[in-house]
């Protein structure tokens, strides 16, 4: 009896110390991540990426568009759909589900596809007298200004307008709206004018030009009067060659308004014209287009009219002064409302020339 105790107690200790064993399991986190890219030069936007860590089995890549995709074997290409140096995120997984992270930076070149409607070089009895075909590599200052700031800009907008999030590459001026923290906003755009370089008075233009999508954006091709600085607005005039509400059954509809002091009080009168066949502003380039005279503003779409205002009246007499340009892309604002979960970043507008005929 007193050996027998002796053997049931260290078998009993025996199998403690085997469960202790099996408790201890080792789990292992991944380790040594590292992760390459080869950037195609196509002008495709497609980065292949290679992830590799140590007791990984898989891999989520954070592409830094508002997009992310996971690889079991940590390869995989992306496309991108606009210029921009992205911060890509890899997370790399263990079976037990432990991770490790590493971001690197990838530098992105994309040709913005071209197709779409043109308009001729030239008209009969008009003549070419201003135009940017946003040839080179950076915007002309001799024709433009940025504006920046996070203001709301009259219209309770959500982004910081800033001169990062423009460029110029491929004979295409390119407007990116993205959403990250600056000057206590949480997206950044751009917004260029011509004030004090180039208003005009009376003459067709023309705006080729390729338009972001989603709810909350806001794209605009739009003119002002040149003496807003002294009378304010609406009382300088407001001449919308181009608006576009984005989001779903927005995405295909385009707006011509004016602006104008009535009596004290703010007046507007607009149309707009939509795209059929489920086809949208961002799928290719379409010509927004103008033709002013003293007596008619007319907006055509694809040389198509659209919508006319007689502003012979005494009352519209701002419409009949000279106007400056503004190209921007807002996020937000009391028209829109703001971006919801479908809203993708960054989203861009590409405006290939806009030309002036007189």
């Amino acid at each position: 009896m007193k050996y027998s105790g002796i053997i049931m107690v260290l078998f009993f200790i025996g199998i403690a110390v085997g469960c202790g064993s099996d408790d201890a399991e080792v789990k292992l986190q991944p380790a040594n991540l590292t992760i390459s890219k080869v950037v195609s030069t196509d002008g495709s936007g497609v980065v292949t990426f290679e992830a590799t860590a140590e007791n990984a089995n898989r891999y989520l890549f954070i592409f830094g568009d508002g997009t992310n995709q996971e690889s079991a074997d940590g390869k995989i290409s992306h496309t991108y759909r606009v210029s921009d140096n992205y911060f890509v995120q890899v997370i790399a997984y263990s079976k037990d589900n432990l991770s490790a992270d590493k971001q690197i930076e990838v530098q992105v070149s994309v040709q913005i596809d071209a197709t779409g409607y043109f308009t001729p070089p030239t008209y009969p009895g008009l003549s070419l007298v201003w135009q940017d075909e946003f040839n080179g590599t950076s915007l002309n200052t001799t024709n433009w200004t940025h504006e920046i700031g996070g203001s709301g800009w009259g219209n309770n907008e959500l982004q910081y307008y800033q001169e990062n999030n423009t460029l110029v590459e491929n004979g295409m001026l390119i407007i990116r709206a993205k959403k990250e923290n600056v000057g206590g906003r949480n997206y950044t755009s751009s917004r260029i004018i011509t004030l004090g370089k180039y208003s005009f008075k009376y003459g067709r233009v023309d705006i080729r030009a390729k338009l972001p999508k989603g709810q909350g954006i806001w794209p605009a091709l739009w003119m002002l009067g040149a003496n807003i600085s002294t009378v304010g607005w609406p009382k300088c005039g407001e001449i919308d060659i181009m608006e576009m509400i984005g989001g779903t059954g927005n995405d295909n509809k385009v707006h011509g308004t004016v602006h104008w002091d009535n009596g004290g009080s703010h007046a507007q009168y607009g149309g707009s014209t939509s795209l059929t066949g489920g086809k949208i502003f961002a799928d290719e380039f379409h010509v927004f287009s103008i033709v002013w005279d003293g007596s008619f503003i007319k907006w055509y779409l694809d040389d198509v009219q659209f919508h006319v205002i007689d502003i012979t009246p005494d009352g519209l007499s701002e419409l009949r002064q000279d106007q400056f340009f503004i190209f921007n892309v807002a996020v937000g604002g009391n028209w829109p409302g703001s971006p919801d979960a479908s809203t993708t970043f960054p989203q861009f507008m590409a405006v290939d020339y806009i030309r002036v005929f007189q």
